[in-house]
């Protein structure tokens, strides 16, 4: 990837270059400007763009790397990366909301197993 401009972009306006950030890849803006309806999480009523929801905690960062990668490679569609990120998202929070709701994974759990099953100490 080259990160001089050259003449023959059509993208800058001539004489802001300096003023201005350096500009987005087609690709990212894409993902920023594209967005999901979600009904989950902290998103739940809102739209989100796809970047958002990639960046977001439910994804790791692993899966967001790739995702990036093959969406920016061309392996992956703007539509398939949106319904990915979307399943992940959606199957996260799910699970999220089940912890939260389940007792079993609660701070209780564990003194109960080892109350349950008092091993003696033998042999020193």
């Amino acid at each position: 990837i080259k990160v001089k401009g050259s003449e023959k972009d059509a993208v800058t306006v001539a004489g802001e270059e300096d003023e201005n950030p350096p500009k987005e890849e087609p690709w990212e803006t894409a993902l920023k400007t594209t967005v999901v309806d979600m009904e989950v999480g902290e998103f739940q009523g809102h739209k989100v763009s796809v970047w958002d929801l990639l960046h977001s905690q439910y994804i790791p960062e692993e899966n967001r790397k790739e995702l990036l990668e093959l969406y920016e490679a061309g392996e992956l569609t703007l539509e398939q990366v949106k319904t990915v990120v979307s399943t992940i998202v959606t199957k996260a929070a799910a699970a999220v909301r089940a912890e939260q709701m389940s007792p079993v994974g609660g701070p209780g759990a564990e003194p109960t197993d080892t109350e349950a099953e008092p091993t003696p100490l033998q042999g020193d």
